[in-house]
């Protein structure tokens, strides 16, 4: 008999750092440097906008001449990004992730977001899985 795949609230992170879409640029960074993040969901008015990935910020502060203290997250954010439910069933989340090259998958629950789901949470869920699964 099979087990039931996991839905993705098993392996998000929960009460991610988010960052509202009119805040600096400079803010975001600092934020993510500070607390060793990659992926920084972009917020306005507490709903989901998008997401702002550490790429995204290395790629305009290498620009000749551009100052992140004037900059806005809206700015070089990306609009729209992958959304799920928190039951929605890891297989899916991870198929999504991987055709698509999603770095993170954000969770929302009644228009609030309530996790994060990167590619390191999806390492670390396979290797749950290989350990508690495939072990006899």
């Amino acid at each position: 008999m099979t087990k039931p795949i996991p839905p993705i609230m098993k392996y998000m992170s929960t009460v991610p750092f988010s960052i509202e879409k009119d805040s600096p640029l400079l803010e975001a960074a600092e934020l993510m440097q500070k607390n060793h993040i990659r992926h920084l969901p972009v917020l306005y008015q507490g709903k989901i906008e998008g997401i702002l990935s550490s790429t995204d910020v290395q790629l305009i502060s290498a620009l000749k001449g551009v100052n992140l203290e004037r900059l806005k997250v809206y700015d070089c954010f990306t609009a729209n990004p992958y959304i799920v439910h928190p039951e929605t069933t890891l297989d899916v989340v991870m198929d999504e992730m991987a055709e698509n090259k999603y770095g993170c998958v954000l969770i929302e629950d009644n228009d609030h977001l309530v996790g994060i789901f990167t590619w390191i949470d999806a390492l670390k869920a396979t290797k749950n899985l290989m350990e508690t699964r495939l072990r006899k």
